[in-house]
């Protein structure tokens, strides 16, 4: 029987409390021995115990803290030098400095051996101990190693003349990039990149060769910055290092490869897409990073005002037709399809999606992956889809003709189609629609709403600053100077924590065209864009400019922002 502080770690007096009988108490202890599991595990993974509510037990019983919370904002990253990342997370021990001097967090107190090994290794043999949850632990743990890696320049340095034939035989990647310990730097360098990434929120990393020089950029909240300049040298290394994690050719280099990877970081499932592309100065790769951890939102946080919210909440129950979700690449057209589609994913509706690529799995809904290699395309996977009773269908782009008229045909067979666009704003997919081939009875009759959508930066609370605009550039932005009696406008700043850019995060501006009978009527005479906006704005239509505006004066952004995404 395990000891700490003289008092048994279990006792049948304290596992009676969950109702675990004696005979269960030995079985317990079987499987101890049998497979090395800690008490904790074992009560919890096999017996169903809440953890919280064994280690307030455990608290009551030893006589040992349990934190619920530990102090991540403060840690002294020291020890990341002298103790594996791997054996912490092995043991789920974290080592903490208190207000009354250095702890270790543990998550199982039977686990004395380790400890003492860790306060031993530490030179830290007074420190005492608290308890705490498995994913508070390694949390931190995460967070530690990650600001405890070595920097890039040192990496940068190291890697001057490695050749790219050094790396291959380290292609294996890790359960958790973090838990990665090859020597090589080139391998350090892409993951310091990939996990500096994750944590700055970026949603790509651009890698730009020039003459002299090989730039790293990341785009966060839609805007690029240069974060490391590498020397030219190391470009070659560098370059086969990522085809070779994203399973390409390290040897061709003079044609365009796309590819993929999945990675661990912490806590968080990455996919990340590889496109490399020839230029005149080597090849430029550039990554997305979707977090597939991400929860997917909800209708009611997307950003949409609680009238058209309903308006929306109304059209998307239609028992027929299509809606289609338009805006340039990376203005949340998937995000909204998605908090759409869970809006809809009832046990008693049929909902199958064709995308490229599925960007989230939603659990209920039948998701179908592009791929042009084995010819399934948009248009073929489209008519199989209809073949399968949907009652829903997602098609992730609408790309040409032939995948268009078949969308529409579905439509009018009586399945609600939800698909995207790429088009400047709403009336615009009438106009590409016709251009597409479809003639125009068939588009009037069939679409039902199109919204059109950007995704703007917010203003970081912590440091933006209020202000008088000048008058130009409140007529710009449509919002006339009396509204400032019950308004505020602010604008950016830029401090420590939005990384001095003044912004951070994104919402969505809207605008939600509902198809009546004199849009429809007015689509079969003309396809003239500009003619149908005129006649959906007289109907109540609310423009992305107006919506913008509507967030200028709540103070969620400012409008040089707004400025900068619908230009005015």
């Amino acid at each position: 029987m395990t000891y700490i502080n003289h008092k048994p770690f279990y006792s049948n007096k304290h596992l009676a409390k969950y109702g675990l009988s004696d005979d269960i108490t030995e079985e317990i202890r079987t499987i101890q021995a049998a497979k090395g599991d800690g008490m904790v595990d074992i009560l919890t993974q096999h017996k169903g115990i809440a953890e919280t509510d064994l280690l307030h037990a455990l608290e009551d019983e030893l006589h040992i803290p349990y934190l619920p919370n530990l102090p991540v904002n403060d840690l002294d990253i020291d020890f990341t030098k002298r103790v594996s990342i791997q054996f912490l997370k092995k043991h789920k021990m974290m080592p903490i400095i208190s207000a009354d001097g250095p702890v270790i967090a543990v998550n199982d107190p039977s686990n004395f051996q380790a400890f003492d090994d860790l306060r031993r290794i530490l030179g830290v043999g007074d420190a005492a101990m608290v308890l705490a949850t498995k994913t508070a632990i390694l949390s931190a743990i995460n967070i530690a190693y990650d600001m405890g890696h070595d920097s890039e320049d040192a990496f940068i340095h190291d890697m001057n003349g490695e050749s790219p034939d050094s790396i291959i035989s380290e292609i294996e990647e890790t359960a958790d990039l973090l838990d990665d310990t090859s020597s090589a730097p080139v391998i350090k360098l892409v993951n310091l990149m990939l996990s500096r990434a994750v944590k700055a929120r970026a949603s790509d990393i651009h890698i730009e060769p020039f003459q002299k020089s090989l730039v790293v950029r990341y785009r966060i909240d839609g805007v690029l910055y240069n974060v490391m300049d590498v020397p030219k040298g190391i470009q070659s290394s560098l370059a086969s290092r990522i085809k070779i994690m994203a399973k390409l050719n390290i040897a061709e280099k003079r044609l365009p490869q796309d590819g993929r990877i999945d990675i661990k970081i912490g806590d968080k499932l990455i996919d990340i897409r590889v496109s490399t592309i020839p230029t005149a100065f080597g090849e430029r790769i550039v990554l997305r990073l979707l977090d597939k951890t991400g929860i997917i939102l909800k209708m009611t946080d997307l950003g949409i005002d609680a009238d058209r919210l309903k308006q929306l909440n109304n059209t998307i129950h239609s028992p027929h037709g299509i809606i289609l979700v338009t805006g340039p690449t990376g203005s949340g057209k998937t995000t909204t399809l998605y908090a759409v589609l869970s809006t809809l994913n009832k046990t008693d509706v049929n909902i199958i999606t064709i995308e490229d690529p599925i960007e989230y799995q939603i659990d209920g809904i039948g998701q179908i992956q592009v791929n042009p290699k084995i010819e399934l395309t948009f248009a073929r996977g489209l008519r199989s889809i209809v073949r399968q009773d949907p009652d829903v269908i997602l098609v992730g782009e609408i790309r040409d003709g032939e995948t268009a008229e078949i969308a529409i045909q579905s439509s009018l067979t009586g399945h609600l189609v939800f698909s995207t666009l790429h088009t400047n704003d709403a009336a615009s997919s009438i106009t590409r629609l016709i251009d597409m081939g479809m003639e125009p009875f068939l588009v009037s009759s069939s679409l039902i709403a199109v919204v059109a959508q950007r995704l703007i930066r917010l203003l970081c609370p912590e440091c933006r600053e209020p202000y008088d605009p000048d008058d130009e550039s409140l007529v710009k932005a449509g919002i006339d100077r009396l509204m400032l009696r019950d308004h505020t406008i602010y604008r950016s700043v830029g401090c420590p924590a939005c990384m001095k850019t003044g912004y951070r995060g994104r919402t969505a501006i809207f605008e939600m065209m509902l198809l009546n009978e004199e849009l429809k009527k007015l689509i079969l005479k003309t396809s003239d864009a500009n003619e149908i906006k005129q006649e959906a704005v007289r109907h109540g239509m609310k423009t992305l400019l107006q919506d913008g505006s509507t967030k200028i004066l709540e103070g969620k952004t400012s409008i040089e922002e707004v400025y900068r995404v619908t230009g005015f």
